[in-house]
């Protein structure tokens, strides 16, 4: 897909990954809306990006069914139709799952699955109006391989990555592509209360990287992006081979893990 002229809606787009897209999409060309539920933060991250290109933004909260109504419909009045849906918006709260409330479960469920699920239902008379569209969803190198204290969230990722897949099969030559992009520990605002370090596995790599990766997969028709290099697909060939080895390698670690993520969380 060329990028030029095209118009984007970014979900989670004040910061993070989703800042970062919209900033390297804005470079290719593209119009873009990002949103979020902070108001403040959506009108700082516009400022700056409006030096890229043209940009605005909604404040809503895809969670709820009037949030997604209000997003959808805003971005479209904005840009006039839409080519592109990125549903990046996410949240995590790491931990063992008893101690987990049943609140901070149902919000990763609803912010992590639900919301893309139905933000792109309703974004489907739109994409295919476009005649050259594109859904990416923004899922987490957890969804391929499944750390501990991360039960849910790499459940609702997974989730979302099978959504997508199975989504991109349904709209094979209907006009609307379907891309999956699976982060691996990045350096945004949704880690700054995770302590887990290179010792155990969570190498940070920046936002523009994963948004460079992402834009060279769109402008290439790409199914997917897997971040972490050959370490990730080691371990992802591992997890399919040998599970019970990658089983021991996070029991060895489990005492530090639990102890470096205890406090992740950003809902």
């Amino acid at each position: 897909m060329n990028l030029q002229g095209k118009r984007a809606l970014i979900t989670g787009g004040s910061s993070g990954i989703g800042y970062a897209i919209a900033e390297a999409m804005l470079e290719k060309g593209a119009s873009v809306v990002i949103t979020g539920r902070r108001p403040e933060a959506l009108q700082q991250a516009v400022e700056q990006l409006r030096q890229k290109g043209r940009v605005e933004y909604v404040a809503a909260d895809v969670a709820t069914e009037k949030g997604r109504e209000a997003t959808l419909s805003s971005a479209l009045g904005l840009l006039g139709g839409l080519d592109i849906l990125v549903n990046n918006a996410g949240g995590v709260r790491a931990g063992r799952l008893e101690d987990t409330i049943e609140a901070e479960i149902r919000t990763m469920i609803e912010v992590d699955l639900v919301a893309p699920i139905m933000l792109a239902r309703a974004a489907l008379p739109a994409l295919r109006a476009s005649g050259d569209s594109l859904i990416v969803n923004v899922t987490s190198g957890i969804a391929l391989v499944a750390a501990p204290f991360y039960a849910t969230y790499a459940g609702v990722k997974a989730g979302l990555a099978k959504f997508g897949e199975s989504l991109r099969r349904e709209l094979n030559g209907e006009g609307v592509h379907v891309m999956t992009v699976y982060p691996g520990a990045t350096d945004t605002p949704m880690m700054r209360s995770s302590r887990a370090g290179p010792e155990l596995g969570f190498v940070k790599e920046p936002a523009s990287a994963v948004a460079a990766a992402t834009i060279e997969a769109i402008e290439q028709n790409a199914f997917e992006v897997i971040r972490g290099g050959e370490a990730r697909a080691k371990m992802i060939a591992l997890n399919r081979d040998d599970p019970a080895a990658l089983d021991k390698r996070f029991l060895d670690l489990k005492p530090a893990l639990a102890e470096a993520v205890r406090d992740h969380s950003a809902l």
